[in-house]
């Protein structure tokens, strides 16, 4: 059991980051992926405005014009202060040329919730082109999370099971409160990702059709490339013919707005697609097999798929953690006889494969199949196991790597801070 307080997650890599960009910052993401904790707790500023839906303008416990947020904000960058404004997309367009008009002076942090909207004000028409750094951000890099998680997390595996899903901001009072975290996941993310995807596409102005639904929960259930992904929404009659050109634009969308992403399979001109987040994936895998969305569904089973999915998330976490920590690309090996979990590349250059086991208990005969496999490519070759003093042997032609490989690692603190 695991019963925490409270855990406040110092964002390492967005802090170097954010060092790097100039004096106006254009803040932009996905909903609750922390854009506003991050700048509230990271940046010293004078006046904090947020706007709402409505357009009402908020800076502390006031009220402001939209006049009087006009003349004040503009004057308090004259005095070179900083600003932040939360939701700069719902203010009116002629707020952009009054900055423009203004020119760079002082410190400007603008947040906006929408890619699509963030965008249309760096576009070419905009009139505030070439003002602001843009700073993308996504959920907690993986490095991030471990790093504030291996002091509160001794077992190896738990640490990484736990961050995967973690890396979800809000989340972590979930896991603060639940004595089991893992049985409480269920029903929050039951609860909560419908009105996330909502929320999402309710910002982006767009409507959220039954084919992003269809195409969320194919990718979830297995169906990873476009033609996979076409013959799915056509045979539930979404699209009017199994081409993947028709879900293309929706594809393009997805990715954009940080739901989806591309996986490159090495040495080929394809990309496989998957979910961003594990969370949002779990659900809609549960959605594609069970119906969640429009029944009820038992705790336990639900706990049981849980379980059952977390190897596949695992493999998501680590391809991403060890291309961060080696600066590398990562891919995956696909042929006709034979997988490899993850491809690490630079360029075109195959650096190192890796095998994901995630059980605690790995036959010597299983140890020697991925071993047999990952010999035939002339480069660093990795076994990744939750503990690897649970091996049975160890491998001849193969490093075995778990958790604390990964944290030690030469050149991880450098690259995490």
């Amino acid at each position: 059991m695991i019963r925490l307080i409270m855990v406040s997650i110092t964002r390492f890599s967005d802090l170097k980051r954010l060092r790097n960009t100039g004096k106006w910052i254009l803040v932009y993401g996905r909903r609750k992926v922390g854009k506003s904790y991050f700048i509230r707790s990271s940046i010293s500023y004078d006046r904090y405005y947020f706007i709402g839906r409505s357009g009402s303008i908020f800076a502390d416990d006031s009220t402001l014009s939209y006049e009087s947020f006009k003349r004040e904000s503009i004057q308090c960058l004259e005095r070179d202060e900083t600003v932040v404004i939360d939701e700069i997309q719902r203010l009116p367009e002629e707020f952009l040329d009054l900055l423009h008009k203004a020119g760079v002076r002082g410190r400007l942090i603008t947040i906006s919730s929408t890619l699509w909207l963030t965008k249309e004000l760096i576009g070419k028409s905009s009139p505030i082109l070439g003002l602001f750094s843009d700073f993308k951000m996504g959920l907690i890099d993986e490095r991030d999370i471990l790093i504030n998680l291996r002091d509160k997390i001794r077992d190896k595996k738990k640490l990484v099971e736990y961050s995967i899903f973690l890396r979800e901001p809000w989340l972590i009072p979930t896991w603060e409160r639940a004595e089991d975290f893992f049985k409480a996941l269920p029903s929050t993310v039951k609860l909560t990702v419908p009105s996330l995807i909502g929320e999402i596409f309710t910002e982006e102005e767009r409507m959220y059709s039954r084919v992003y639904d269809g195409i969320l929960k194919a990718v979830a259930d297995g169906k990873q490339v476009s033609t996979e992904i076409a013959s799915q929404l056509y045979s539930l009659k979404l699209i009017p013919a199994q081409d993947p050109s028709l879900v293309h634009p929706y594809l393009r969308i997805l990715e954009g707005i940080g739901i989806l992403e591309k996986v490159k399979l090495y040495g080929k001109n394809k990309y496989y697609y998957r979910n961003v987040s594990p969370v949002i994936d779990y659900y809609y895998y549960l959605d594609a097999k069970y119906g969640i969305s429009e029944r009820e569904f038992q705790e336990d089973q639900a706990e049981k798929v849980l379980v059952e999915r977390i190897p596949h998330y695992v493999e998501q976490f680590v391809a991403k953690l060890l291309s961060r920590t080696m600066g590398l690309w990562y891919e995956k090996i696909v042929e006709r006889d034979y997988e490899v979990d993850i491809a690490l590349t630079d360029f075109r250059k195959l650096i190192a494969v890796v095998e994901v086991k995630w059980r605690r208990s790995i036959e010597e005969s299983e140890l020697r199949s991925m071993e047999e496999k990952l010999a035939r490519f002339p480069c660093k070759r990795i076994i990744f196991v939750p503990r690897k003093e649970d091996l049975p042997k160890e491998p001849e032609k193969a490093e075995v790597w778990d958790v604390d490989d990964v944290l030690s690692y030469e050149n991880f603190k450098f690259n995490s801070f």
